[in-house]
């Protein structure tokens, strides 16, 4: 039996090609550059979602959220993705932007780290904090519809979500590297929990609504 193909590599799969460039164009960052940060930022962000939702109903509401706001986000194939893709670059300014939402669920991911998170980012490849920040802000939406879209597919239920989530969590911790050396230093110095989660999942909808 071969094991299972991670979330961060499967997704990281999708994301060659022209989406990597098409953000690295965006930030005006050298590809590779933009490479080594998307490696290191998805078991950053899934990582954060698997202690999400490891909290006491953290996975139940974390699959409400993608059944209900997500599902529709990311159509299937590498053109649903450049497609979501287009709209969060596209959105200028403004909380209600398809830009804005992006970074307020990365805050809302992230919670008290995300400073941290953005400033270690920014400062291990070289983009900066800002420019990390913003890499961030593009893939947090990109990382719930894909999720969503796992979740569709795979007819999981929140019990089954959790566990995939954390198993990603665990294995990026494991693997060491950017991505886990990240993660494993915002876990380690944010302990609380208390990450805002349930207000991540009420801005799904207000996302696709920008998208239409």
């Amino acid at each position: 039996m071969h094991p299972q193909q991670s979330l961060v590599s499967e997704l990281m799969a999708q994301l060659q090609g022209a989406p990597m460039q098409q953000m690295a164009q965006q930030l005006g960052a050298d590809r590779q550059q933009i490479q080594t940060a998307v490696g290191a930022a998805l078991p950053l962000l899934l990582g954060a979602l698997g202690r999400n939702a490891a909290q006491p109903q953290g996975a139940a509401d974390l699959m409400g959220a993608l059944q209900r706001d997500h599902a529709a986000a990311l159509p299937q194939g590498l053109g649903g993705l450049g497609e979501l893709l287009g709209t969060v670059l596209g959105g200028a300014g403004g909380a209600a932007s398809p830009a804005g939402q992006g970074a307020a669920i990365l805050g809302h991911i992230l919670g008290g780290s995300q400073q941290q998170a953005q400033d270690s980012l920014g400062q291990a490849t070289g983009l900066g904090g800002q420019t990390a920040g913003q890499l961030l802000s593009m893939l947090a939406p990109i990382v719930m519809a894909f999720l969503a879209q796992r979740v569709q597919a795979g007819h999981m239920d929140a019990g089954s979500l959790g566990q995939s989530l954390e198993q990603e969590r665990a294995q990026a911790q494991n693997a060491g590297g950017l991505g886990g050396g990240l993660l494993g230093s915002l876990l380690d110095q944010d302990g609380d929990g208390k990450l805002g989660a349930s207000d991540l999942f009420k801005l799904g909808s207000a996302f696709l609504n920008n998208r239409r």
